[in-house]
């Protein structure tokens, strides 16, 4: 496979890359697609933050749910995309990595954490309600394993995985950067995403809106290919095309 030419120029000549991506990047690294057709949100009632804080039962649902996926997370690798973002960055080109997963891959590749975005939180910590503290899960995954009780935390608060719930809010510092990142941006790349979860697919379009390029890298339609200053549409693999494109773009020039 050759590189795609077009992704190629607007990458070498881009300096502030807004890079979104989204589930299409952690399939490739075998983490389950939640929102497909065999997703766990498909199969069991998903439990939202308001049960979670008042019920016990929604608190132990949460946990099994949680533990049900935990081993694809714990077993998952970066793949040939996140790795590619990375050289990105390190060849001081990227203004943000804005991501919809929850896998902590971008972080495992080397993404710096001030260069990150992760809107929907992280599965690679756990965190108190009441005082804020993250934590490692894997102790807290045997305890429950052990016992069937949620853990709690030393200050006595719940403790749940540090991931946005369904009715729980997004961090505002968050959608803050997310916004000035979109604002600074001069190229902005969508990747692996249907593009149909807001607010986190508004930022690659005020990029747009601002002027910036708009490419979109997807194996299948999103919401925003019929955005009418789309700069480039690329369908296929995107950890095929992206890496290879960002490979070719940093090659010294002759």
């Amino acid at each position: 496979m050759t590189p795609n030419l077009e992704l190629v120029e607007y990458i070498q000549n881009a300096e502030r890359i807004l890079i979104f991506t989204g589930a299409g990047v952690s399939t490739a690294s075998g983490i389950p697609d939640f929102r497909g057709p065999d997703g766990v949100w498909k199969t069991r009632r998903p439990v939202y933050y308001r049960d979670f804080m008042t019920s016990e039962e929604a608190r132990i649902e949460s946990w099994d749910q949680k533990l049900e996926g935990w081993a694809a997370f714990e077993n998952a690798r970066p793949n040939a995309v996140h790795k590619a973002v990375v050289k990105l960055e390190r060849a001081d080109k990227v203004e943000c990595v804005i991501t919809q997963n929850i896998d902590g891959l971008h972080t495992r590749a080397g993404t710096s954490p001030e260069r990150l975005i992760e809107l929907h939180g992280t599965n690679a910590e756990v965190e108190c309600q009441t005082c804020g503290k993250r934590s490692d899960p894997e102790r807290h995954y045997a305890a429950f394993r052990r016992t069937k009780k949620p853990p709690l935390c030393e200050c006595g608060g719940y403790l749940k995985s540090a991931t946005i719930s369904f009715g729980q809010l997004l961090i505002e510092a968050d959608l803050h950067r997310a916004a000035k990142a979109a604002a600074n941006a001069d190229l902005a790349i969508s990747l692996g995403s249907t593009l149909s979860v807001y607010p986190a697919a508004s930022f690659p379009l005020m990029a747009a809106e601002r002027g910036a390029p708009y490419v979109i890298i997807n194996k299948g339609k999103t919401d925003h290919d019929s955005y009418a200053d789309l700069a480039l549409r690329l369908e296929g693999d995107v950890t095929e095309i992206f890496p290879l494109a960002v490979e070719e773009a940093l090659q010294p020039v002759q």
